[in-house]
């Protein structure tokens, strides 16, 4: 599995033959690359906020995947083709290629239209991608990753994301403010005991800017195992 941060939310996912792309919002600092130098056979979003599905609209060959309420919402407004779209909810799991996408819940707020005109699009969603269909068995030979969206710190990750589907890597949001800053950010990578962590969600707006030494620090403070990478802008990691 082939990991590639393009800033902000903006992560490219390669799992076998299949590419996926979480949140696309390539008008950040932290990246070179447009939507052009992509070709994901599945768009994955979290929730409607613009700067997570500002480039949906790029990938009309793709299929979207999302809440019913958020698909919807693109299908119509961003002229994706309504047969094109996968509208799943929290706990469940679908096939997408060579990779078994999972959603669970993030804790946020969501939005879609212009100005957030309709406040309430349902849960937010953050996503565990494997290789394999995650069972209760050990998931020794599969490899997960853990995209958990812009969240605050919450329980389930500790009770059920770690325990049960078993990530091996997860992305965090860092930037504070909007979500969870440096210190909470390190508590859920100890929680989750994962081997990967990796920060996002920072840098993009004033409000966001953040030190990432803080995150490396914070985690190494828990006394996490977890190795931090720091990635830059389009720069990829083999899981």
């Amino acid at each position: 599995m082939e990991l590639t941060w393009h800033g902000h939310s903006t992560w490219h996912v390669s799992v076998g033959g299949t590419d996926l792309l979480i949140d696309p919002f390539f008008d950040n600092p932290k990246t070179d690359a447009s939507p052009d130098d992509v070709d994901p056979d599945f768009v994955l979003v979290t929730h409607g906020h613009d700067d997570h599905v500002a480039d949906v609209g790029a990938f009309p060959d793709a299929t979207i995947v999302g809440t019913p309420e958020v698909t919807g919402h693109l299908a119509s407004e961003r002229g994706h083709d309504e047969d094109a779209v996968v509208g799943m909810n929290l706990g469940g799991t679908v096939e997408c290629g060579d990779a078994f996408v999972t959603m669970h819940r993030a804790d946020h707020t969501n939005g879609v239209g212009a100005g957030f005109e309709t406040p309430s699009a349902g849960m937010p969603a953050s996503y565990i991608i494997s290789d394999t269909v995650p069972t209760q068995v050990d998931d020794a030979d599969s490899t997960t990753f853990y995209h958990a969206g812009d969240t605050g710190l919450m329980t389930a990750m500790r009770d059920v994301v770690g325990p049960f589907l078993e990530p091996d890597a997860v992305a965090v949001p860092v930037g504070d403010h909007f979500t969870m800053g440096p210190m909470q950010a390190a508590v859920a990578v100890d929680w989750l005991d994962v081997d990967h962590a990796f920060p996002m969600h920072y840098d993009t707006f004033p409000p966001i800017e953040v030190d990432t030494d803080r995150f490396v620090n914070e985690v190494a403070a828990t006394g996490s195992d977890a190795e931090v990478h720091v990635l830059d802008g389009d720069e990829s990691f083999e899981l």
